[in-house]
């Protein structure tokens, strides 16, 4: 029902410097597979076809690595390790991949309205690379499916967060009407911990409607002057029209050293059982 996932995939990843001056952090590595390859997986597994990819200066690895490479594949071929290739091969075959880019860095909200011209008038899920999650039985972004199946309107998924790190976040207000199920009323983004409507938090996995463009077009910047996608959210909540879905499955923030070195162990120990 939805065939676009959009990447935004455009930021420095400054928090990973010095590994990320020349390799975007989207091309960081859990085990043999970087973090976008985890990310397409998910959508695929979400029935996406369409992989629309917001990149900028420095990022042209991305577009190589779901692209084939003559030359290693000549070199592998008829070895043992000509099979490593395999799952890259099957995305390659699956998915089709486009890209634009983010000439600025002016904030996920104008992240997601550069990729307008790859996402065109359709509902599309949105992923953020570097938070990995992980279900052993269905996808976070295949559960989102579902409720938006259900509630025809935007979803975000959510997680209770300490109240501690409520700055990092969009926050929601919202009711429960299922369980981790939440009309959302209202939203703010990076909140000081005192001002926060609640501990749930916004994580990197969106389904949004196209009328989305529009309000990024005409709203103002927010927090560090970016243009943030929770206050174009907000006024669609104050309309009704903003699910928050506490989703089941585990969420590695692989933007930080502690969440990249977690998911890294856990994917290791998981492959060794």
């Amino acid at each position: 029902m939805i065939e676009t996932c959009l990447f935004p995939a455009a930021g420095y990843g400054t928090r990973f410097l010095p590994a990320t001056k020349a390799m975007p952090k989207e091309m960081l590595p859990i085990l043999t597979k970087p973090l976008i390859q985890y990310g397409v997986e998910e959508a695929l597994n979400a029935g996406c076809r369409t992989m629309a990819i917001v990149t900028g200066r420095g990022k042209r690895s991305i577009e190589d690595h779901f692209d084939i490479s003559y030359e290693l594949e000549h070199q592998i071929k008829d070895t043992s390790k000509e099979n490593l290739l395999t799952e890259i091969r099957n995305i390659m075959e699956t998915a089709t991949f486009s890209y634009t880019r983010q000439k600025e860095m002016r904030g996920l909200g104008h992240a997601i309205l550069t990729g307008e011209t790859l996402v065109r008038h359709n509902p599309f899920a949105v992923i953020l690379a570097d938070d990995l999650c992980y279900n052993d039985n269905v996808g976070v972004l295949t559960q989102m499916m579902k409720i938006y199946e259900k509630f025809r309107c935007c979803v975000v998924a959510i997680e209770e967060v300490n109240n501690d790190e409520v700055h990092k976040y969009g926050v929601i207000a919202a009711n429960e009407v299922e369980d981790g199920v939440y009309k959302v009323y209202d939203m703010i983004e990076k909140p000081k911990k005192e001002e926060a409507p609640s501990n749930l938090a916004i994580i990197g996995r969106y389904i949004l409607t196209p009328d989305i463009f529009n309000i990024l077009r005409t709203t103002k910047p927010g927090i560090n002057g970016e243009l943030q996608i929770t206050d174009a959210l907000l006024e669609l909540a104050k309309l009704g029209r903003v699910i928050g879905y506490k989703f089941k499955g585990i969420r590695y923030d692989c933007g930080s050293i502690d969440g990249f070195v977690r998911a890294t162990n856990d994917f290791y120990q998981r492959m060794n059982q």
